[in-house]
């Protein structure tokens, strides 16, 4: 009889899935998608942050929202893995959910910048499948920032100016995603994930799988 389910009972260690771009270039609504796919089975690291929450927003279902003396103590203790200051605004991952999701072989999203991959990198680059999703063209970054309708011109305007920024740190992400069409943008991420998660580094359970299989005796 053949083994039933043997790949998926492998043990296997977290990935720590990375999706960075330019406001307005998808990266939220592919998260968003992401998050409600339940074969992709991903949890959100909702980020800290001292932005204003908008209304459309969720506290501590999009961010945790906390005061800049708040976020000081935090970064001054450790508590973060990683943090910068975006659009006048600090945003952080907080450590402690991570490390407990790693440990048990749980994925996690991450919906971060550069700045943040960047730092993230440096502590744990093996955990780390990092994506840059890239608009199409400038001039629909501006009108799907507009479409948002939730920010003012002046801020819009900031945005693409930061936006030229970010774009230039592309080089620095594992896989690179236009996002032209959101179908298929869409698609194309989860198909990295699924490939990722095959990676014989991420699945320490192999060794045991692959020697069960040598001594096994057939009859």
């Amino acid at each position: 009889m053949p083994r039933q389910n043997a790949s998926s009972a492998i043990r296997r260690r977290g990935l720590m899935l990375v999706l960075s771009s330019p406001s307005g270039a998808g990266k939220s609504t592919i998260a968003r998608n992401l998050l409600e796919d339940k074969e992709m089975d991903l949890v959100l690291s909702v980020s800290v942050t001292t932005r204003q929450r908008r209304p459309s927003e969720i506290e501590g279902v999009h961010y945790h929202f906390v005061s800049t003396r708040e976020f000081e103590r935090l970064r001054d203790s450790d508590a973060l893995l990683e943090w910068a200051e975006v659009h006048g605004n600090f945003y952080a991952t907080p450590r402690e959910p991570v490390e407990a999701a790693m440990a048990t072989g749980q994925d996690m999203l991450f919906d971060i910048d550069w700045q943040g991959t960047s730092q993230m990198k440096d502590k744990m680059r093996a955990d780390i499948v990092s994506i840059f999703i890239l608009p199409p063209s400038m001039r629909e970054l501006k009108a799907r920032l507009k479409r948002r309708a939730e920010d003012q011109e002046s801020v819009i305007e900031m945005r693409l100016t930061n936006a030229r920024v970010e774009i230039e740190h592309w080089r620095d992400y594992d896989f690179i995603i236009i996002n032209d069409d959101l179908d298929r943008a869409y698609q194309e991420v989860r198909a990295i994930v699924t490939a990722e998660r095959l990676r014989r580094d991420r699945r320490p359970g192999l060794f045991e799988f692959a020697s069960g299989l040598l001594d096994e005796t057939v009859a």
